[in-house]
């Protein structure tokens, strides 16, 4: 445990977690070209160090747990890990490459509450080219078995140079898989510790200066062609919200500023790493001495934890300049429907 001198003064503490997002493995069956997990990743969580946890999420009051990775559902205790958390109240939210969704439809439908499958293609190529691995159909086919035994599915679509005109045909073929929504994420070219990258990345998977034209008469189409989508939250960013996925590769292009960035999601959520690091987002690595061998509420409320979420607020990390995935949300708008699908295709 943390001598007195490392706790955080208490004003700044983290009384609440309503969100955690857990990795279970740095193991991926995907060859992503914008992620080396595939590369390098050999650690998974083990089912003890998750039942540790649960005094913790009860304290701080966790709600939803986001099953993440590498690949979650290569991890050999997957489903008891899931189920021991169902077990004590939690929602269960999973993030998957799709691979063995179909494969695993009957526990996952069991066990979560909401699934996110990463779809980079909206056709067979395309997918192999991003993804590294010839399986458009097979994650086809587990969102449509998922969205058919009642799970609410939707799509995260990491956005880059191969597969941006293609936005229209990944919304269109959503709605065809029985997915609830689409999500698009720019391609993170500006992180070089994101996704178990070792090395600065090449930002050849990024738009370039030729391509943003075409960008913008893609997303002009959308805006006009899906206004009842945007009306639905069938796709879940707003226009305006869309639109800066141009603004950012226009930056990486070295033509303009990134977009601002406003985002709460330390006040609110952590990252637990497979390898036990507990992370205040995404992209920011904790303090190298946090581990999960003191309590989690103490982790979070150290010093050095503190001051490090006092950076991010104040605008003082770098990462924050480029982030692609900024999330915000008002203390009124963190309950399990706030971070869940729930949209309906009415």
């Amino acid at each position: 445990m943390p001598s007195n001198q490392d706790i955080a003064p208490s004003g700044s503490q983290l009384a609440q977690l309503p969100l955690l997002t857990l990795y279970l493995t740095e193991r991926c069956n995907s060859r992503c070209v914008s992620c080396d997990y595939w590369r390098h990743g050999r650690t998974d969580i083990d089912l003890e160090t998750v039942a540790r946890l649960l005094p913790d999420l009860q304290r701080l009051r966790t709600r939803v747990v986001l099953i993440s990775g590498g690949e979650p559902l290569v991890h050999p205790q997957w489903a008891s890990i899931a189920r021991l958390l169902k077990e004590q109240g939690l929602q269960l939210w999973l993030l998957t490459s799709g691979l063995s969704l179909a494969k695993h439809v009957g526990r996952v439908t069991q066990l979560f509450a909401a699934v996110t499958v990463s779809l980079d293609g909206a056709d067979a190529a395309t997918y192999m080219a991003i993804r590294g691995v010839d399986a458009f159909d097979k994650v086809c086919a587990g969102i449509r078995a998922a969205g058919a035994a009642g799970v609410p599915v939707s799509i995260r679509v990491t956005v880059q140079r191969a597969n941006f005109r293609q936005l229209p045909a990944l919304v269109r073929l959503a709605r065809e898989l029985g997915a609830r929504q689409t999500s698009f994420v720019a391609v993170d070219v500006a992180n070089p510790h994101a996704f178990g990258r070792h090395e600065r990345f090449d930002a050849g998977p990024a738009l370039q200066r030729e391509d943003l034209p075409v960008f913008e008469r893609v997303l002009s189409a959308m805006e006009r062609d899906f206004a009842d989508e945007f009306h639905a939250g069938r796709i879940a960013e707003k226009p305006q919200k869309l639109r800066r996925l141009h603004q950012y590769f226009s930056a990486v292009c070295a033509i303009g500023d990134y977009p601002p960035v406003r985002c709460n999601a330390p006040e609110f959520s952590a990252v637990i790493g497979a390898g036990r690091q507990v992370n205040p987002c995404f992209f920011i690595e904790g303090p190298q001495q946090m581990s999960m061998s003191a309590d989690l509420s103490a982790t979070l409320n150290s010093a050095a934890m503190t001051a490090l979420r006092s950076d991010i607020k104040a605008g003082a990390r770098a990462e924050c300049a480029t982030c692609v995935c900024s999330l915000w949300r008002e203390p009124g708008q963190r309950s399990v429907n706030d971070f869940l699908v729930h949209h309906s295709h009415a």
